[in-house]
């Protein structure tokens, strides 16, 4: 043995070590098996023995145990292998360590048996060993005759249940007596043996079991004593010991009643007999909060919080009465997250106690809560954000609205910027509780402390509505299909649609908000802002904001989210902040109304009621569908785009049908239709219900919303209609109105109504007042009035008159495009002439409407009608106008003969479209009897004017005039005849002509320009047929010709004109039976050299061709026509009586200079028709000082190299004159040039052979009827 030993020792240290481990005195007779083959050598056997010897000292003892906790810790097989070989062992090993514990003073060495025996303990498990320990820790402390030596028993057996749960049980059923021990530890003066006692107590009553049975015990005995040590703790250890018993109490409701009784009674007791012996434990709580001890607070806190969450209305007054509130408030500035947290959740607690807010405990920590939150929401402690936010969201909920949370401004400004930050938090839970918190912030008094902020309150919205439509666009997660992956993707849409309901909450407070503003005055304007000062920040910005946004953000994310899922709870949220929209911007409802209408939210009201509201659950979102219909149908009402607006009883009755048939709707559509076909016996209630289905389904076609078949629709309204006829009822206006335009918009192009149908529809229209009552502009309710002859015959008149009426945009279109123009028509104007087409009978109507309709309205008419015939040139419908034309102006002249103007102020307006006749009309034709009628019937009204009736005279001037020039020259000398013969008319235009001189400029020039025409034409007329003339026509010669010698800025058509007039005389060389020229006054006698002239001077003679001359300057093609013309003539005038001083006027050196002038208006101007007219004069006179011989060459070359092709008739006319001029002059010796002429006249004679009239011979140029050729020829 001693030679084993030897070779077994280490050298040196280690050495000395494992001999300090050994007791060597006894370790030779131990069995090698005892010493552990692991470092720490340490040999049980040897520990056995060594430390309950008294020699040994307590140095190496402590080394010893130290030496065995480390194997028991590193090694515990190999000890625990060793020590269980024999259960006598075991018990001696726990009696030794056991023995060491309670004999020893040391405190490490008391600490150091204590774990070593709850290792062993636990590492062995073995019942016997721990009933053992118990055992003795029981005889221990059962025969310890003061409670002086027991905290080390004491601490063994907190330690050791500690370890070992289900000791408590045992502990509390085997050694019940010990509770008394532990009463006697708890009131000993020593508070480490209490704090002993007290994490006993703790881990006896963590044992729902044990605290059962210990429940008698507590009330009893330990409760008001615990109370009294933890309000008397003063170390540390004591005070945590305490918290941990007092919160194992607390998770039993039974020990929370207690405790909080006996502190009920304790408060009662001080406050009545002022007597501090009895201890409350808020009070003992708010003790430790005030502490240093960021543990204890902690520990407090969660005290409180475990009082609280069983029933927190129950024992949160103890508390608040305590105060404790305030102290939590204050640690909400601390920097420990844990404690914030803690104190979070109490307050969240005590705010379900009214008092907590009624003694002003929110109003004095608001603003720690507001630091908190800004505090925290820079950390990355998502929990604590949500907890704080909750915290808030509870106080701005709760807080009483008689008592004013924020006390100033700038304190509602903090709290809605650290909401605005944690709305954007990227977090979505967090977000999602500040959306919550928002909501409850936007409350009236709230907001109340002036100014209020509504900037601030905009920002908020703004990003609460930002942060959930960023929600609800982000894509849904995809995943491989399956069960669970649905079942994923239902939760995140619920999850989804949950966010958007708690935005849309806030949203309805903020509107809420705006409404309950609107009757505050000081809430208006900012009232600090200064009188001259631009108002900002107003309550109408804020209003009109939240239109605003809702229109871009909240409806497109409401309709998103439908496409996934139905949420009857946020579609009644959502339908509220619509209905509060109307009476936040008034103004703006009608508008809004419409464009919700245009959005389909008819239908979409009524698939929610259909879905949600057929039984009598959901009826807030019934209530609520139904009051947003019945307003929204209102406000289309009240302001209708394509009818008139109804009166105060027409809209008082539309209410009251609303309101008692709209709650009743709850079918799908296809039921609705069903019901309103229903052609049985109709109570008042179902009828009232019909009228509401009718109008909703009007108001949604009105607004492009055809969500119902039209042909159902269409049979529905039928028998509905009828349904009214059988049982005698008359529907309200609007109702009617409503069933009226869906018949028209359904009717199928190619189905009608049967005779039936229609008789009922006009007995309905017969019985009312005014059919504007019921009238809905849309070109298919025109097209149903005029569809069947039946009504139209009826109707025609009246409805087209509103149609007229209500049509402004298109007609404007029409009247600002030129008369050559051919744009695209609306599509309203479109199906008028489609039907004007298929039925020309309705021109007659039309033509009504222009004779009695107020001047606006006619003056559409025609602008539609003129339009109509420009672009229907192929229906011959003049007959039919003109027939009717003509009983209208007879008609108008028997009963108005004296003064025909005052018949109708449309006159004009008919005469100007039968002037527009004529112009359609470009081939001659002979006039029958009813154009000669229709011609007198024009020129009798004509001798009943005087010349200040100009809107009546100009066009039948134009309609004369044209009558003159458009037909054949039979028909012409009749016609003359018939006008010639009225010397009435004579005697005005000779009037008409007078004012000439004085009224250049006028607004009657256009109505001069006419005179001066059909005078002409008068005179040529009679001249060349020889025709009677009962009544002379006087003109002052000498103002004609001053008039064209000395021009001024006058009408081009007016010189045109009275140039056609001189011409004509000219022609006639001044022997006119119709005209006399007479003088202005006294003239001298003539000269003798003028006599040949007369009644022409020299003097006059060139002055008028100067006056010609500066004409022609002018280079206005029709006036450049008539001065040719009129130089022509007057050029045959002198040369018949005087040739040289034709050759003299002819060849004037300023004749050179102004065909040059002409000459140089651009390439190839010399094949202007009035220039080749005018160099054919000069040509004729031989003016070569004028036109050169050689010039005439180039003229002709010019000619010769020209595309002739592309000419007008009118200029190869010119052409061909000037081509025979020149030829029959002689004045060409080249004979290239003469052959080259020959073949082109051979080819312009063909082509004039063949040429037709031109084209365009009439025009209408600035209100005048013009010939062309009457001007030119």
């Amino acid at each position: 043995m001693a030679a084993r030993e030897t070779t077994a020792r280490p050298p040196g240290p280690a050495r000395d070590e494992e001999t300090a481990l050994l007791f060597e005195r006894a370790h030779h007779r131990h069995d090698p098996r005892w010493l552990l083959p692991v470092p720490p050598r340490l040999c049980l056997a040897c520990t056995l023995e060594l430390l309950p010897e008294t020699g040994v000292s307590l140095v190496r003892k402590k080394h010893v145990l130290s030496c065995l906790r480390d194997a028991l810790v590193r090694h515990a097989s190999h000890v625990v292998q060793l020590v269980a070989q024999d259960q006598r062992v075991c018990i001696h090993f726990i009696s030794m360590l056991f023995g060491l514990l309670c004999n020893v003073e040391d405190g490490n060495v008391t600490d150091l048996c204590i774990e070593v025996l709850i290792q062993l303990t636990t590492q062995l498990k073995l019942e016997q060993t721990i009933h053992c320990l118990l055992d003795e820790c029981h005889k221990e402390l059962c025969n310890m005759p003061s409670m002086r030596g027991s905290l080390a028993t004491l601490t063994l057996l907190g330690k050791l249940v500690d370890a070992i749960p289900p000791l408590a049980d045992k502990l509390v059923v085997k050694h019940g007596d010990l509770m008394e021990h532990l009463l006697r530890g708890l009131v000993y003066p020593n508070e480490g043996v209490q704090a002993s006692v007290c994490y006993l107590y703790g881990k006896l009553y963590s044992s729902p079991m044990a605290a059962e049975m210990l429940s008698g015990h507590f009330r009893e005995k330990l409760c008001p004593l615990f109370l009294s040590i933890l309000d008397g703790a003063q170390t540390r250890e004591l005070k945590i010991n305490c918290l941990g018993l007092l919160r194992q109490l607390l998770k039993y409701d039974l020990f929370v009643s207690m405790i909080m009784n006996k502190s009920g009674l304790a408060e009662s007791t001080r406050s009545v007999e002022e007597a501090p012996g009895e201890t409350s434990l808020p009070l003992v709580l708010k003790k430790l909060l005030l502490s240093r001890d960021e543990t204890l607070q902690v520990a407090s806190t969660h005290c409180i919080t475990a009082v609280l969450v069983p029933s927190p209305v129950k024992h949160a007054l103890a508390f608040i009465h305590a105060d404790i509130p305030e102290f939590l408030f204050e640690h909400l500035s601390s920097s420990s997250e844990v404690l914030v947290w803690s104190s979070y959740n109490c307050l969240i607690l005590l705010a379900e106690e009214p008092l907590f807010f009624s003694k002003c405990h929110t109003v004095y920590g608001i603003e720690s809560v507001v630091r908190s939150l800004q505090g925290i929401l820079r950390m990355n402690n998502t929990e604590l954000h949500k907890q704080g936010l909750l915290l808030f969201a509870e106080i701005l909920t709760r807080q009483p609205e008689e008592i004013k949370l924020f006390t100033s401004s700038t304190m509602c400004g903090d709290a809605g910027r650290a909401l605005q930050e944690a709305v954007s938090s990227p977090v979505l839970e967090v977000a999602a509780e500040a959306v919550k918190a928002a909501s409850a912030f936007l409350r009236k008094d709230h907001q109340s402390a002036p100014p209020v902020q509504y900037k601030q309150l905009r920002a908020l919205l703004e990003a609460m509505l930002s942060r959930c439509a960023d929600f609800s666009q982000t894509p849904l997660s995809r995943r491989p299909q399956g069960h669970a992956s649905s079942r994923e993707s239902e939760e995140a849409i619920l999850w989804r649609g949950d966010f958007l309901l708690s935005t849309l909450e806030g949203f309805r407070n903020a509107c809420r908000l705006a409404v309950e503003f609107q009757s505050e005055p000081s809430a208006q304007e900012n009232p600090f802002t200064a009188p001259s000062a631009e108002k900002e920040d107003t309550l109408e910005d804020f209003s009109e904001f939240l239109l605003s946004v809702c229109d871009s953000l909240c409806i497109p994310m409401v309709m998103r989210y439908l496409e996934m899922a139905n949420h009857p709870a946020l579609m009644e949220v959502f339908l509220s902040i619509l209905l509060s929209l109307f009476v936040i911007v008034p103004h703006m409802k009608e508008k809004f109304s419409k464009k919700l209408a245009s959005s389909s939210f008819i239908r979409l009201t009524l698939e929610l009621k259909a879905r949600f509201c057929s039984s009598l659950s959901h009826s807030a979102l019934n209530q609520v569908c139904s009051t947003f219909l019945y307003y929204m149908c209102l406000n289309l009402l009240s302001a209708p785009e394509k009818t008139g607006p109804p009166s105060e009883e027409e809209l008082s009755t539309v209410s009251a049908f609303l309101q008692h048939g709209l709650p009743q709707i709850s079918s799908r559509s296809s039921e609705s239709l069903v019901f309103l076909s229903d052609r049985q016996h109709v109570e008042g209630t179902a009828r009232q219900k019909q009228y509401c289905i009718l109008l909703l389904f009007y108001l949604a076609y009105v607004h492009e919303d055809r969500f119902v078949s039209e042909t159902e629709l269409f049979v529905a309204v039928q028998s509905f209609l009828l349904s009214l006829q059988d049982q005698g009822e008359r529907p309200p206006l609007t109702v009617f109105r409503a069933s009226i335009y869906l018949l028209a918009i359904c009717q199928d192009k190619d189905g009608a109504l049967d005779k039936a149908m229609v008789s009922a529809i006009r007995k309905f229209l017969e019985g009312i007042a005014d059919l504007h009552l019921v009238y809905t502009h849309h070109p298919l309710l025109l097209r149903f009035f005029l569809l069947y002859p039946e009504l139209m015959s009826r109707f025609g008149h009246h409805v087209l008159e509103l149609w007229f009426s209500w049509e402004e945009s298109s007609c404007e279109e029409l009247d600002n495009v030129p008369s050559a123009g051919q744009p695209t028509l609306p599509a309203s104007l479109a199906a008028l002439f489609l039907m004007l087409r298929s039925t020309p009978s309705i021109l007659l109507i039309l033509l009504d409407l222009i004779y009695s309709s107020p001047v606006d309205t006619a003056r559409k008419v025609l602008m539609v009608l003129r339009s109509f015939l420009q672009r229907n040139e192929d229906i011959q419908v003049e007959g039919l106008i003109r027939g009717h034309f003509l009983l209208i102006l007879q008609h108008l002249l028997v009963e108005h003969e004296a003064s025909p103007r005052e018949a109708s102020g449309n006159l004009p307006l008919l005469l100007s479209l039968l002037s527009l006749m004529q112009l359609r009309n470009e081939s001659e034709q002979e006039l029958d009897s009813m154009a000669m009628n229709l011609l007198h019937q024009v020129s009798k009204l004509c001798r009943k004017c005087s010349p200040t009736d100009v809107d009546i005279l100009q066009p039948s001037f134009n309609f004369l005039y044209w009558s003159l020039h458009q037909t054949t020259p039979s028909s012409q000398k009749r016609a003359v005849a018939v006008l010639l013969s009225s010397t009435a008319l004579i005697e005005l235009l000779e009037k008409m002509l007078a004012l000439t001189w004085a009224e250049v400029g006028s607004p009657r020039t256009a109505l001069l320009c006419s005179a001066w025409l059909l005078t002409a034409s008068f005179s040529a007329q009679q001249h060349n047929g020889s025709l009677q003339v009962h009544q002379t026509l006087s003109v002052e010669l000498d103002q004609v010709l001053s008039f064209l010698s000395f021009p001024k800025k006058k009408a081009a058509l007016l010189s045109a004109a009275v140039l056609c007039f001189l011409r004509t005389s000219l022609q006639q060389s001044f022997s006119s039976a119709l005209v006399t020229l007479v003088p202005s006054g006294a003239r001298p006698p003539p000269a003798p050299e003028d006599t040949v002239l007369a009644p022409l001077g020299t003097s006059q003679i060139l002055s008028l061709v100067i006056g010609l001359q500066n004409l022609l300057v002018q280079k206005d093609p029709l006036l450049s026509h008539a001065c040719v013309g009129c130089l022509e003539a007057l050029l045959d005038y002198l040369h018949a009586r005087s040739p040289d001083i034709a050759l003299h006027v002819a060849s004037q050196p300023w004749n050179r200079f102004l065909l040059f002038t002409l000459l140089d208006a651009g390439e190839n101007s010399f094949l202007r028709p009035e220039i080749l007219r005018l160099m054919t004069l000069f040509v004729r006179f031989q003016s070569s000082c004028v036109l050169s011989l050689e010039e005439v060459g180039y003229v002709l070359q010019g000619v010769a190299s020209a595309d002739l092709s592309a000419l007008s008739n009118t200029t190869l006319q010119a052409l061909r004159g000037f081509f025979l001029q020149v030829q029959s002059t002689g004045l060409l010796v080249d004979h290239t040039t003469v052959r080259t002429l020959q073949a082109s006249l051979e080819g312009l004679s063909l082509r004039a052979s063949s040429a037709q009239p031109p084209p365009q011979d009439m025009l209408c140029v600035g209100g005048v009827a013009v010939s062309l050729s009457h001007i030119r020829d």
